[in-house]
């Protein structure tokens, strides 16, 4: 599923993946048994991640209109891969220690 959400942001806007992707998959991850907390911040953090990468890559747009005028928006495709990866590392340690995002929220509510 998050793969999913990570391409459909490649292409998508955020709210349309929102839109189209959560009627759907939460309550698959609700029947499943999963923190439905971990899940979203995990979903959030892949969407953000594919605003980074081609084909469309909205935020190296965005980048692009406030770099100086010789940064070509290759450039900035080559300069974000190592963010990339390190989200992407990122998210495959919250996927297998999901106490990383429901530890503070858990002793905060006292569950």
């Amino acid at each position: 599923m998050l793969f999913l959400v990570f391409v459909l942001g490649m292409f998508l806007d955020w709210t349309g993946i929102v839109l189209l992707s959560f009627p759907i998959m939460l309550p698959i991850v609700e029947t499943m048994g999963v923190d439905m907390l971990w899940f979203v911040v995990m979903v959030a953090v892949v969407l953000q991640t594919s605003f980074l990468t081609p084909p469309f890559g909205y935020a190296l747009f965005y980048l692009k209109g406030v770099a100086p005028p010789g940064v070509e928006i290759v450039d900035l495709y080559k300069a974000v891969v190592p963010f990339v990866a390190l989200i992407l590392l990122a998210c495959t340690l919250m996927a297998f220690f999901p106490w990383l995002i429901t530890g503070l929220p858990s002793m905060m509510l006292g569950y």
